[in-house]
């Protein structure tokens, strides 16, 4: 019998209330989860080789989420990256995702629609 590890999701957010938020979500369906409050606390954590999945925040001070990625894939990580924003703008989005991020989700958003997000970074059949 094989034991394998559950996927950990990374929550960088500098708004607390979403980081806790998005950390209990993902551990009620079933994730590993952790958050950090900087894209710089991430960085500087042992926690990077273990992410599965990144969801970020866009606008944080000295970092955004897409710095985040960028910098995540100069240094060899391609984590699958999740930004979410509270300012939703079409140009953002779609330098995002030319630059390889999985999705683009607009703060509040739906628990489903996160998940669905969650499955397509993994890899995961989403029905």
């Amino acid at each position: 019998m094989s034991y394998k590890l559950k996927p950990m999701i990374s929550i960088v957010d500098d708004d607390e209330s979403v980081r806790e938020a998005t950390e209990a979500q993902m551990q009620s369906l079933g994730f590993r989860a952790q958050t950090f409050p900087s894209a710089a606390d991430f960085l500087a954590s042992s926690r990077i080789e273990d992410t599965s999945c990144l969801v970020a925040d866009f606008n944080m001070p000295q970092m955004t989420g897409i710095d985040l990625h960028r910098r995540l894939l100069d240094l060899g990580y391609a984590i699958p990256t999740i930004l979410i924003t509270a300012y939703p703008d079409d140009e953002v989005r779609a330098r995002a995702m030319a630059d390889g991020v999985i999705c683009y989700l607009v703060k509040p958003f739906d628990e489903e629609d996160l998940l669905h997000c969650v499955h397509l970074a993994l890899g995961d059949k989403v029905g």
